[in-house]
């Protein structure tokens, strides 16, 4: 009995009866059959296709889907799953209920689904029944990839990437936007040149949205040229091949600028010399003396057109000898930095000279007594520049602090490999970029470009990082990296696509360590 309601409960039982073909206790449905001698009697999936035929471009990895779409899908991902299930005929007889991957050996040539079904059979008895679709994969050329190989040099649209400066950090970033975007999507041809990167396309629409994504990400002016291929006066038809050239601003992250004396006075007055803590589409400045901030969109970059004073591979490392925060109402609300009066000598000066130089910095929240830090050195620096010629007379500091230094604590951690890469894509190397010096040159600074990763989580924001399976952390270097060394959370990387031995050690050739 029930407490307060005094109300009785009666369970309820589910009657049992027997199949009317092999007699076996069953509960009751409407045809009075089990489900053995239900799927003996009924076969729900005839008439539903077994073995399909399926067209794969090996070249771009891509399906065909009739008439003329071709889709790119990676092995066992929902593009391909969804795919393979559209090409199913007479599928709209049945209810499907769950579709899943059969492992096959990936080069032979099989794809094969396990399909669970469901439909009403007699006497209005729901049935529901697996079974399993071999889809045979034939390699055919899609229409671009067989163009491309016919003539390499067939494109219709060419987008020709620069940036006049000694470095390819901005390269190295914009490429892992591109893969996390999949902007390069329609690309045929991809070649790396000495101061850019080459995009050639087979259709001009491609090559224009390609254009207006790097527009979207960086700040860029462009311009495009096209050229008459052949011509048919009797349809009056012509063929044209176009080319996009796209300059990307020369201002990089942690540059040092002296603003010209028109822009400094339409900021109010800011700088004059300011240093870029972010580039986007648009360009932000700061002020290291005042906290002042302001941010140029590509259009007002162009139409003042100024260049770096000295870029980071000038900078110097300094050690912090003291430091004292300024007055907090120097500071200000709303700023992410901390001015502060810090006390630096050069590391290189040690045991040469006592030179100690006094310094207003935006790194107050950052450094501590005993702390190394990267800064411009502008009292032995060879300068010359006719902007900063413009403001003599004006208080000069002798030195300008960027960045706090890791370099003393990563020397420990040198060699060792780390807990996430990056993909690549592929590209063709000019023959002008190749050779030992450019190669080292180039690890170089795809090493700085992995540690500004690591330093810096807004930098690594739109950027996708993934799990390197071949690291192994130690005991010694857990004791050795120690607290202080920057490095990306776990929680931040992706996993790494997994179908097998055989696809791993393709993808470990498209990845970067």
């Amino acid at each position: 009995m029930a407490q307060g309601t005094g109300m009785f409960t009666v369970p309820q039982t589910v009657g049992s009866v027997l199949c009317c073909k092999c007699g076996i206790l069953m509960q009751p449905n409407a045809a009075n059959m089990c489900g053995n001698c239900l799927r003996s009697e009924v076969d729900i999936t005839e008439g539903l296709q077994k073995h399909v035929i399926i067209l794969h471009c090996p070249d771009c990895d891509s399906y065909l889907q009739p008439p003329r779409t071709w889709l790119k899908a990676q092995l066992e991902s929902k593009e391909l799953l969804t795919f393979c299930v559209k090409r199913l005929k007479n599928l709209n007889t049945v209810r499907l209920v769950h579709a899943e991957f059969i492992w096959t050996e990936p080069h032979s040539k099989r794809i094969k689904i396990k399909l669970r079904v469901q439909k009403e059979v007699l006497h209005g008895a729901i049935l529901e029944q697996a079974y399993t679709v071999e889809y045979v994969v034939q390699d055919q050329l899609c229409e671009s990839c067989s163009r491309v190989q016919a003539n390499p040099d067939q494109w219709i649209a060419a987008v020709q990437l620069r940036q006049h400066v000694s470095h390819r950090r901005t390269f190295f970033y914009l490429e892992q936007l591109i893969l996390k975007h999949d902007a390069a999507k329609d690309a045929i041809r991809i070649k790396q040149m000495d101061q850019g990167i080459d995009f050639f396309f087979g259709k001009r629409s491609h090559g224009l949205k390609f254009v207006d994504f790097v527009g979207k990400v960086a700040p860029v002016q462009h311009r495009n040229d096209k050229q008459l291929v052949s011509q048919d006066g009797k349809s009056n038809t012509y063929n044209y091949k176009y080319t996009f050239s796209v300059e990307i601003s020369p201002i990089c992250r942690e540059d040092l600028i002296c603003l010209p004396p028109k822009v400094a006075v339409s900021y109010g007055n800011l700088g004059p010399l300011v240093i870029c803590t972010k580039v986007s589409n648009i360009i932000t400045l700061l002020d290291p003396l005042t906290l002042g901030e302001f941010s140029l969109d590509a259009e007002q970059y162009w139409r003042s057109s100024f260049k770096a004073l000295l870029s980071s591979r000038q900078l110097v490392e300094y050690i912090v000898l003291d430091i004292e925060p300024a007055p907090s109402a120097v500071n200000g609300d709303g700023s992410k930095y901390v001015l502060a009066n810090a006390e630096v000598a050069r590391v290189s000066d040690f045991g040469k000279n006592d030179r100690i130089s006094n310094v207003r910095t935006h790194l107050g929240h950052l450094l501590s007594p005993g702390d190394y830090a990267l800064g411009y050195d502008l009292y032995g620096a060879n300068i010359n520049d006719i902007e900063l010629d413009n403001y003599k007379g004006r208080y000069i500091p002798d030195v300008i602090l960027v960045k706090k230094s890791y370099e003393e604590k990563r020397q420990k951690r040198h060699g060792k490999s780390r807990s996430w890469k990056l993909k690549a894509l592929n590209m063709e190397v000019e023959e002008a970029a190749r050779g030992r010096d450019h190669e080292e040159k180039k690890n170089s600074e795809y090493e700085h470009f992995l540690r500004d990763l690591e330093e810096n989580p807004d930098l690594r924001f739109n950027l996708s990082l993934y799990r390197n399976r071949e690291y192994q952390p130690s005991e010694m270097a857990s004791m050795t990296d120690g607290e202080d060394v920057p490095s990306v959370p776990l929680d931040e990387l992706l996993a790494d696509l997994d179908l097998g031995d055989g696809e791993d050690d393709q993808d470990d050739d498209d990845m970067r360590e």
